[in-house]
């Protein structure tokens, strides 16, 4: 390490940008009427996907079980919107282990809002105008969806392809040692490697309709094909993935099931055992109402607009100068 690392990984003017970037996003919600919210980035639960690795801090009050860095507000948003909050949004830090690199810090910001009464269309209408409005983007955004995009790249049907086909594929196109019996790994992995760097280059575009296998917390409906697909959406620009959003899930019960699901896949995996939120089921259980909602990269929105090469260009200091 040389002497020059104490200085910010961003230019001022990057950082005078940032600055205007968060003033803009305030204004935005501002002009809605949607609340500024506050949640806890330390916490007692955080999520169970069986993919994404959390950081983990000792119990500030000297107890013995530990606290998580959270990964997003979304648990937290959601208990709000629980307690009658109305629409909401927050700009916060979040963290993911293990996730550095020319698009990631395990540090980063991230805007997350929710709207009560808004399914994923309505959300996505908003998200296109924000970020139009920051982006200075004249053009309306494309939607695709997941289905018409494989046929596009693989002329495979995503949806009833099974996972020895999607394999199949795969090494064809990809140079890999990969050896996994889950086809979301596949599907994920052509996505990522082949289908991501050529999105929203010259137009951003929302990719719809994801398989059902990849609902997350989103509500699962059909397609025009008559797939069952989850209600949720995607938004790149010039290759990047700057927002995922949901038409949130609030069955409870479901919502149990997808934690076990998860757990499941995290013995698979040989992952570590992570409870299920329990202060989030129970806001469940007293009734989240049915609303949208979306996380948006702010560090990554940052990079679009001024023309950036790498996340560390956008934040004051990269994990290398933290």
């Amino acid at each position: 390490m040389t002497d020059s690392h104490w200085q910010p990984s961003a230019s001022l003017k990057t950082l005078k940008a940032r600055a205007d970037l968060l003033a803009t996003i305030r204004r935005f919600f501002t002009a809605r009427n949607i609340l500024e919210v506050d949640t806890p980035l330390l916490a007692k639960y955080s999520v169970t996907d069986p993919y994404m690795d959390v950081l983990m801090a000792d119990n500030p009050v000297g107890q013995q079980d530990s606290y998580f860095l959270q990964t997003s507000p979304e648990y937290a948003m959601k208990r709000l919107l629980a307690a009658d909050s109305g629409p909401i949004y927050q700009i916060c830090k979040a963290f993911r282990k293990g996730e550095a690199g020319g698009r990631h810090n395990p540090e980063f910001t991230m805007l997350e809002w929710y709207r009560p009464d808004f399914d994923h269309h309505q959300l996505m209408n908003e998200v296109e105008a924000l970020v139009s409005e920051v982006l200075n983007n004249q053009q309306p955004f494309e939607r695709v969806t997941y289905h018409d995009l494989f046929l596009k790249h693989f002329s495979v049907d995503p949806h009833s392809s099974d996972c020895e086909a999607i394999r199949s594929i795969a090494r064809q196109h990809l140079d890999i040692q990969m050896e996994s019996e889950q086809k979301d790994d596949w599907l994920n992995l052509l996505m990522a490697e082949s289908i991501e760097p050529t999105l929203g280059i010259d137009t951003p575009v929302f990719i719809i309709d994801y398989p059902s296998s990849q609902s997350a917390l989103a509500k699962i409906g059909m397609d025009n094909n008559g797939n069952a697909v989850a209600q949720r959406f995607e938004l790149y620009c010039q290759g990047l993935e700057l927002a995922n959003g949901y038409f949130e899930l609030t069955d409870v019960e479901e919502q149990k099931q997808r934690f076990e699901k998860d757990h499941q896949l995290r013995q698979v995996l040989s992952a570590p055992t992570v409870e299920a939120d329990q202060f989030l089921l129970a806001a469940m259980e007293q009734g989240l109402p049915s609303c949208a909602g979306v996380a948006l990269g702010v560090d990554r929105l940052l990079m679009l607009s001024q023309g950036l090469k790498g996340i560390a260009e956008a934040i004051s200091f990269s994990i290398d100068r933290a």
